[in-house]
């Protein structure tokens, strides 16, 4: 089975999450974005999730997770929680 480790920010507003993602990409730490910015309690941790595998996370995180470019930013992802920043870490 796939397993794959990822870190995300997670926010209320898709506004929130492009305004991010472009300081992440004029060189701003995810870790450090996340900490700042994510209202998900895994942002104490730079947004890392852990190890997980398909179907443990909702079905648009696990979309981008399994499918998408690894080391890149993607999103904004919206999901039922809010709009995430995804950077997907490894996958096998």
């Amino acid at each position: 089975m796939s397993q794959a480790e990822a870190r995300h920010i997670l926010v209320k507003t898709e506004e929130a999450c492009i305004a991010i993602k472009t300081e992440i990409e004029g060189g701003l730490d995810f870790a450090e974005a996340a900490a700042e910015h994510s209202s998900c309690p895994s942002g104490s941790s730079g947004g890392a999730l852990g190890s997980f595998g398909p179907g443990q996370m909702v079905k648009e995180f696990d979309d981008v997770v399994f499918t998408e470019e690894i080391g890149k930013v993607h999103g904004p992802v919206k999901t039922q929680f809010g709009f995430h920043l995804i950077e997907i870490t490894s996958r096998t």
